[in-house]
C-alpha cells in the first residue's frame, strides 16, 4: 500500500479524539449513504410500478399484431395465412376487427372502441382470467355477447343477467348522418353484457370485445375481412426475431402490412415511463449532488486542520501531490464506504418490502397490497457509478483548490 493512501485509511478509520471534522465526516458519509439508498429504492419501486402497469396492458394487448399500413382492413386470403400460423415461433393467430361505436344501454350512451374477435383470443391475452364479475363468453345463444370495460359499465348503468340488450351503433359506408334517419345512417345490433374488467384505466374506459362476426355484420365487411392479426408466441420465442422474420416476410409481398411488438402498440405508455424514470433519476442525482456538498465542507476542514500533519508529511519528504493525493483518497474512500453502505441499506430495504409487503398501499381498490419492487442490476451500477462520479469530481476540485 502507498503511503498516501496508508495515511488516508488511518484519517478514516482512525478512533482519536473527537472533534467537529469528524462529526462533518460522518454527517457526509451518512448523507451519500442516504442518497445512495433512496435512488435505489425509488428506482426499485419505479420498476415494480411500472412492470404492474405493463403486465395490465400485456393482458389485453397481444404479443405481436399484424396491421395495415395503409388503409384500415385486409383480407386473410389475399396473405399466405396457413404459412404465417406455421411461423417458427408463433404459436396461435387469432383475427381481429376493431371500430369505434355508439352504445346505448337503458337510457345512456357512450362512445366506445368494439373490438371483435375469435376463440383464440382468450388463448392469446387470458383476459377471461381477470373479470371482475360475469363470464367470459363471445355469444349468448343465437345473440352476441359483451364483454365490457369496468368504466363503460359503470357509466352505462349495464346489469349482468339481464334481458335488457345493449344497443350497438356503427355508421353505414357511404352515407352521414346528415339528410338520414337513425336506421339509414347507422348499423345497429344488439347483444347482451356477460362480463366486465377493471385492467388498467385506459383500456376500462375504451374497450367493449365481442364476437368477431358480429362486428363483420355490423360493419359490412367480408368473412375473411380483418383490422389486425394477433399473435401469440411460444414460451421460448425471441420476440424481435420473429418480428423481424415476419416484417420480412410480409414485407415482400402485394399488400402493405406491418408488425407490432407491444412498445408499438402503446408508444405513448412507454415514451412516458422512459421519460418519467429519466427525470426521477434526475432529481434525486440532484439531491446526490446536494449531499457531496458537507463532503465538500468535510475535506477543507479537513485539510485545515491537519496543518500539522501536513508539515510532518512535507518533512518526510513527501511531495505536495503526493499530499493531495493524500487527501483525495481519503475523500474517494469516505464516498466508496458510504455508496456501498447506501447500496447494501437500499437492497435490505427492497428485499424487506418484496417479502413482507411492509408498507401497504392503503385500503383503495388496488392491484397489489403493498408497494411493488422490482431491482435491477442495471440500477445498482448504474447508482455506484453516478454517486462515485460526482463525488469523486467534488473530492477533486476541493483538494485542488486546498492550500498545501
Amino acid at each position: 500500500m502507498k503511503l498516501e493512501s496508508l495515511i488516508a485509511v488511518r484519517y478514516l478509520f482512525s478512533h482519536g479524539q473527537k472533534s467537529v471534522v469528524t462529526v462533518i465526516s460522518w454527517i457526509s458519509l451518512i448523507g451519500l449513504l442516504v442518497s445512495t439508498a433512496a435512488l435505489i429504492v425509488v428506482l426499485s419501486v419505479y420498476n415494480g410500478i411500472g412492470e404492474i402497469t405493463k403486465g395490465l396492458f400485456n393482458t389485453f394487448d397481444p404479443e405481436l399484431v399484424i396491421v395495415p399500413s395503409e388503409g384500415k382492413t385486409f383480407h386473410t386470403s389475399a396473405i399466405d395465412y396457413r404459412a404465417l400460423c406455421e411461423t417458427d415461433g408463433v404459436e396461435q393467430v387469432s383475427q381481429i376487427v376493431g371500430e369505434t361505436a355508439w352504445m346505448t344501454y337503458g337510457g345512456n350512451q357512450a362512445i366506445v372502441t368494439l373490438r371483435g374477435v375469435d376463440s383464440r383470443y382468450r388463448i392469446l391475452t387470458g383476459i377471461d382470467t381477470l373479470l371482475t364479475e360475469g363470464e367470459y363468453a363471445l355469444t349468448l345463444g343465437e345473440s352476441a355477447a359483451l364483454v365490457v370495460g369496468g368504466e363503460i359499465y359503470g357509466s352505462l348503468g349495464m346489469r349482468l343477467h339481464s334481458n335488457v340488450p345493449a344497443a350497438v351503433h356503427i355508421p353505414r359506408r357511404g352515407t352521414t348522418a346528415m339528410g338520414n334517419t337513425l336506421d339509414e345512417a347507422f348499423n345497429i345490433g344488439y347483444a347482451y353484457p356477460v362480463g366486465y374488467f377493471f385492467i388498467q384505466q385506459d383500456i376500462d374506459n375504451q374497450y367493449v370485445v365481442t364476437d368477431i362476426d358480429f362486428v363483420r355484420e355490423l360493419m359490412d365487411y367480408a368473412p375473411d375481412e380483418v383490422t389486425a392479426l394477433a399473435l401469440k408466441l411460444r414460451p421460448n420465442a425471441d420476440v424481435r426475431k420473429v418480428k423481424r422474420h415476419l416484417a420480412s416476410a410480409i414485407g415482400s409481398g402485394h399488400i402493405p402490412l406491418s408488425v407490432k411488438d407491444r412498445y408499438d402498440q402503446q408508444p405513448l405508455y412507454f415514451k412516458i415511463f422512459r421519460t418519467e424514470r429519466l427525470g426521477i433519476y434526475l432529481i434525486l442525482s440532484l439531491i446526490v449532488l446536494i449531499s457531496t456538498l458537507s463532503l465538500v465542507a468535510s475535506l477543507s476542514l479537513l485539510v485545515i486542520n491537519k496543518d500539522k500533519d501536513i508539515f510532518i508529511m512535507k518533512s518526510m519528504g513527501m511531495t505536495r501531490q503526493q499530499v493531495r493525493r493524500t487527501f483525495m483518497t481519503e475523500g474517494v474512500l469516505i464516498c466508496g464506504v458510504a455508496v456501498v453502505a447506501g447500496l447494501l441499506l437500499g437492497f435490505a430495504v427492497c428485499f424487506l418490502q418484496q417479502q413482507f409487503g411492509i408498507v401497504r398501499m392503503g385500503d383503495g381498490n388496488f392491484v397489489v397490497r403493498a408497494f411493488p419492487v422490482a431491482m435491477r442490476a442495471y440500477d445498482f451500477l448504474a447508482t455506484f457509478l453516478l454517486v462515485m462520479t460526482i463525488s469523486t469530481l467534488c473530492v477533486v476540485l476541493t483538494v485542488r483548490r486546498a492550500r498545501l
